[in-house]
């Protein structure tokens, strides 16, 4: 049992967070995200697709500062735990000052 117990918290602790961030102006733009969603996934995200409009967002192309999306530690959790079967994350939108 602590065995089992120790290699499980072994390969938790080797997960991982995973952000990506896509720059698309420079400037001041706010800490807070103007947008944020929960993006759900099955399978890893096999074949599947999310449309976040960040030009309808932030009133225009020109005032998206930046887009990212991130894999955190409880949606890596939750990824394992289903086998790769539900797969979440979160995609924020952030617009120029």
């Amino acid at each position: 049992m602590k065995k089992t117990l120790l290699v499980s918290l072994f390969f938790i602790f080797l997960s991982s967070c995973a952000t990506q961030t896509f720059r698309i102006q420079n400037g001041s733009f706010d800490k807070e995200p103007a947008e944020e969603q929960m993006a759900m996934f099955f399978v890893g995200g096999l074949g599947q697709k999310q449309v976040i409009n960040a030009a309808e967002i932030c009133g225009g192309y020109n005032k998206i500062a930046k887009v990212e999306t991130e894999l955190r530690f409880l949606d890596g959790l939750l990824s394992f735990l289903s086998s790769g079967v539900f797969t979440p994350r979160v995609a924020r939108v952030y617009c120029l000052k």
